[in-house]
């Protein structure tokens, strides 16, 4: 059931309670989860903090804890599932869930009981109504009746009996029919509901909303939140039109607390912290790296310049004329960069950019200051924890880069943080050469429905997109690139289907589904539904564990018949 009143209906229920965390492996999760720690500590409240990566492991973590434990905090996971059928808790387990993932399932929604879900109302849910998905099983104890009124008159004429027995036939009958047309339309109503899945407002805004409604924010909190948000458009999970309505509600709070600093007399001191709402340049990094490799890292401006090309080298180079910058500072280090260049540099930027078709080359988000000497944007944040949690370091477990991860979100551990960045930059090259050689290489082919790629073993880096957030990362990144590089009008309208090894000793692969790329893209994805379905007609052996979807595991013998069950099933 959705809660109205999250303080009276969460916080003070749990508040004197001992807490069980789950907390799914993304930066919308890990950001909600410091908020909801910073919460707990402030009332003291006890809590067990476990990282579940998948299904398998919520299961495994609920069995482990359900001794111990009666309420469940549920972080960006669970709400997509009919959970009390797959835990099959005791009656006294209660289950908060706030989680992004759309659709809701429909028994979360209508369970009164041990189902709570910490889910904004004004998203655009389309839940089916109750009579339309349940009903009361009254139709047998009707048949019942009817078949005992037969015995009893027993001693009545034969005529009348069969006439009376005839009206009670035909009602049965009626009963069935109407009963059969109700269940067809129930599965139509839940076909329409479940075909897509999508994202809602970011779990980190929405514990946000509840700390401020506690009179409990703080400047970190509000900057969790804002990475949160900003994780959702990096991994282009919600609509612009969703960003940029959230972006302002995030102003307002930022807005706030600047307004409360004002007059405080540390608020110029060493550790002080100040965010800012920014007007700023795509350019991903760009104030860790040198401007030169953030523009051939970043995806806004390799796919406009076509980079992987030699006609997108020469345009870069003119385009780096045309701003008039020295290319010794371009290719340095930005903060050794002169300050006179630095200044203006957005605007530099900016002017160019237009000359060269890249009309919306800024983008509305927020910078943070710690201290004088560290800035670092929510986007630069959101790569640097992503790279940290999908680390692929020897001897670290997932609960190692889970924790390491959360932990370089605070202030107190900026050098974990930058570890972060360096990984992100290799992270974001792997990702600009493996889509320079998909291109040059003709590896994306026509399916039919939808297009396909699949990254042989001994792709350089191919390890590091065994990763579900860095596959998902480059299977965006690439379909942009191709969209801007097919003459072929159809397949710029296609979704893309992205494989790659897994494990090759176990012999698996993960696949990865995007819908197509466009402005107008309501980023609904169907391929979860698809995927479950030509798994389940070819009997292919694949592990559906991944919250999303449309992320699935395949043994790599089973892929080509997989593929071909979805051309089907999608033509």
């Amino acid at each position: 059931m959705f809660i109205t009143d999250i303080r009276k209906e969460f916080y003070d229920v749990v508040a004197n309670q001992r807490v069980a965390l789950l907390v799914a492996p993304d930066i919308d999760a890990l950001c909600a989860c410091k908020i909801l720690q910073a919460l707990f500590h402030c009332d003291q409240v006890q809590y067990t903090l476990v990282p579940v990566k998948g299904w398998h492991d919520l299961g495994t973590a609920f069995l482990e804890h359900k001794e111990q434990f009666r309420y469940f905090v549920l972080l960006n996971c669970g709400v997509n599932v009919d959970l009390l059928e797959m835990l099959q808790p005791d009656e006294d387990s209660i289950f908060f869930i706030c989680d992004t993932h759309r659709p809701v399932d429909v028994v979360n929604v209508y369970n009164d009981t041990q189902i709570k879900l910490l889910i904004k109302q004004d998203d655009d849910l389309g839940v089916p109504s109750y009579d339309d998905i349940f009903r009361d099983e009254d139709e047998n104890a009707e048949g019942g009746e009817d078949s005992g009124n037969d015995s009893d008159e027993g001693s009545e004429p034969s005529g009348k009996r069969r006439r009376y027995d005839e009206g009670a036939v035909e009602r049965r009958i009626e009963r069935r029919r109407a009963r059969r047309e109700w269940e067809a339309r129930r599965r139509e109503i839940l076909f329409d509901y479940e075909q897509y899945e999508y994202h809602g407002t970011s779990a980190s805004l929405v514990l946000f909303e509840l700390a401020w409604v506690l009179t409990k924010d703080t400047k970190d909190m509000l900057w969790w939140a804002i990475i949160g948000l900003t994780d959702q458009w990096v991994h282009d999970k919600i609509t612009n039109m969703k960003y940029v309505t959230d972006i302002a509600l995030m102003q307002r709070h930022v807005s706030r607390h600047n307004h409360r600093n004002e007059d405080e007399e540390n608020s110029l001191s060493i550790d002080c912290m100040r965010i800012s709402f920014e007007y700023d340049l795509r350019l991903t990094l760009y104030q860790h790296w040198s401007l030169y490799e953030s523009i051939c890292n970043s995806c806004y401006t390799t796919c406009n310049f076509k980079l992987w090309s030699l006609n997108g080298q020469k345009k870069l180079q003119e385009f780096l004329a045309d701003m008039g910058l020295p290319l010794k500072q371009v290719r340095q280090k930005f903060n050794s960069m002169d300050m006179s260049i630095k200044e203006n540099l957005r605007e530099v930027i900016e002017e160019s950019s237009n000359k060269y078709g890249m009309k919306d080359i800024r983008i509305q988000t927020f910078g943070v200051h710690f201290g004088f000497k560290n800035r670092f944007l929510a986007a630069d944040m959101v790569h640097a924890v992503a790279a940290l949690l999908e680390s692929m370091e020897k001897d670290e477990s997932d609960s190692d880069t889970f924790i390491k991860a959360l932990d370089s979100l605070s202030r107190s551990n900026l050098e974990r943080l930058h570890s972060g960045i360096d990984l992100a930059k290799k992270k974001l090259m792997a990702i600009q050469q493996t889509v320079a050689s998909c291109i040059c290489t003709n590896l994306i082919l026509s399916q039919g429905p939808f297009l396909y790629c699949y990254l042989m073993e001994g792709t350089p880096d191919v390890k590091l997109f065994s990763k579900p957030m860095a596959l998902t990362l480059l299977c965006k990144y690439l379909l942009k690139a191709f969209v801007v590089s097919t003459r072929n009008k159809r397949c710029k309208l296609l979704p893309l289907i992205m494989a790659a090894p897994k494990d090759v000793e176990k012999g698996t692969v993960i696949v990865v589904g995007i819908p197509p790329e466009s402005e107008t893209s309501d980023k609904k994805n169907f391929f979860g539904r698809a995927f479950e379905k030509a798994a389940e007609s070819t009997s292919s052996r694949a592990l559906h564990d991944h919250f999303d979807t449309s992320i699935i595991e395949l043994k790599t013998d089973d892929r080509s018949k997989f593929l071909d069950a979805l051309i089907t099933l999608l033509s």
